[in-house]
């Protein structure tokens, strides 16, 4: 039947293979134009009242223009055969044209398909914070070669394997072409499987001057907006190969850590005063400590800081936190203020550590203690009047 039929066309006049020929493709084109302005709207409404969302991802424009946009080519490539004699040359250099064609729109539909599970991984619990980007941009790049592959194949008339094998003997080129790209996707892998960095992450790097948020991991760049809002790529390799700072597990926690020095002048340190004792014990300041006149004031005062610290409602008590001293200094002795702070974006932060600060300055005479300063030239002046 089919033997038939080509012997029957083949038999007929040429302008009539030419108009069939058009018939043919101005129908497929129609068929692809009806499909894109009827059957993709449609299929896509289908999909937006179901509960799921990835199918609205996969029945996209991009994915659904890009298949309807092959029956065309495919349609002629398979007609052409039988309209025609496979011995014509320019027979023959249609076929190719269309095989290109084909192979180009096949790569578009791909491509469109692993953008598509991009966006269905970013909705993804587990994989919505992971830097996935740069994988499916390498599956890309994968598609792509192996369609340039193809269309070579196709020009030269040699065979898939055959082009394979012949780029085999020159891998070492290709991978001297393609190193930043092949580190990049080995380092991409590393970050995800690992999770050692995710797009929103504060990060540190001393050895490069990089202090900032990740905005983006892709193939080749990684994008840190620095906090003066400048924009800083460096290949992620780098990440992988280098010592970096990730503070994601302090925003992930209960709170951020605040260490402060107070010196506290040695020759200030003393036992408290009956009068003394009665007055912190009668307001309530050192509630951990039976004061007498055998209390030292630097102890009543470590006291007083930490119940301070731990009634604060912007520090977290669960967290540590501690008063303690440290080896006495020229300075005088230096009395370390550790805590945690329930407020983890720095501006907050700031405020709330010199808020607790400021208060625990004030409260230093108080315990008849005295901060340690270094002379100003006002302090040297008002010397110079007094011996005057």
């Amino acid at each position: 039947m089919t033997e038939q039929l080509i012997i029957d066309l083949n038999g007929m006049e040429q302008h009539m293979r030419i108009i069939i020929s058009c018939i043919i493709i101005i129908g497929a084109y129609a068929i692809d134009f009806l499909c894109c302005k009827l059957l993709a709207p449609l299929i896509q409404k289908i999909t937006h009242k179901t509960s799921l969302s990835w199918d609205d991802h996969l029945t996209d424009n991009k994915v659904l223009h890009n298949a309807f946009h092959l029956i065309p080519p495919i349609t002629f490539y398979v007609a052409l055969p039988l309209l025609f004699p496979e011995e014509l040359q320019w027979t023959l250099f249609l076929r190719k044209i269309f095989s290109i064609y084909i192979i180009a729109v096949s790569c578009r539909l791909v491509c469109g398909f692993i953008s598509s599970l991009y966006v269905i991984s970013n909705e993804t619990d587990i994989l919505k914070n992971r830097p996935m980007k740069g994988v499916y941009q390498m599956l890309k790049v994968v598609v792509i070669c192996i369609s340039i592959i193809l269309i070579i194949g196709v020009l030269l008339e040699k065979d898939f394997t055959t082009l394979i094998a012949g780029l085999g003997a020159s891998a070492a080129i290709l991978m001297l072409v393609f190193k930043d790209t092949i580190m990049g996707v080995v380092a991409g892998v590393q970050l995800s499987a690992h999770d050692m960095l995710r797009p929103g992450d504060w990060i540190m790097l001393d050895k490069y001057g990089i202090n900032g948020t990740v905005t983006e991991v892709s193939l080749n760049t990684v994008k840190i907006r620095s906090w003066d809002n400048s924009i800083v790529t460096i290949p992620p390799y780098v990440l992988v190969s280098d010592s970096f700072k990730n503070w994601r597990g302090m925003r992930e926690s209960g709170g951020r850590r605040v260490t402060r020095t107070v010196f506290i002048d040695i020759n200030s340190i003393r036992f408290l005063t009956n009068e003394e004792a009665s007055k912190l014990s009668g307001q309530g300041w050192a509630k951990d400590i039976n004061l007498s006149d055998k209390t030292v004031n630097l102890n009543a005062f470590r006291a007083f800081t930490e119940d301070y610290l731990r009634n604060h409602p912007k520090v977290n008590g669960e967290l540590m936190l501690m008063v303690r001293q440290l080896t006495p200094t020229p300075e005088g002795l230096p009395l370390e203020i550790y805590f945690f702070t329930t407020e983890k974006d720095w501006v907050p932060y700031e405020h709330v550590a010199s808020d607790v600060m400021e208060h625990i300055f004030a409260f230093v005479p108080v315990f008849g203690l005295k901060m340690f300063q270094r002379p100003s030239g006002d302090d040297m002046t008002k010397m110079g009047k007094f011996v005057c």
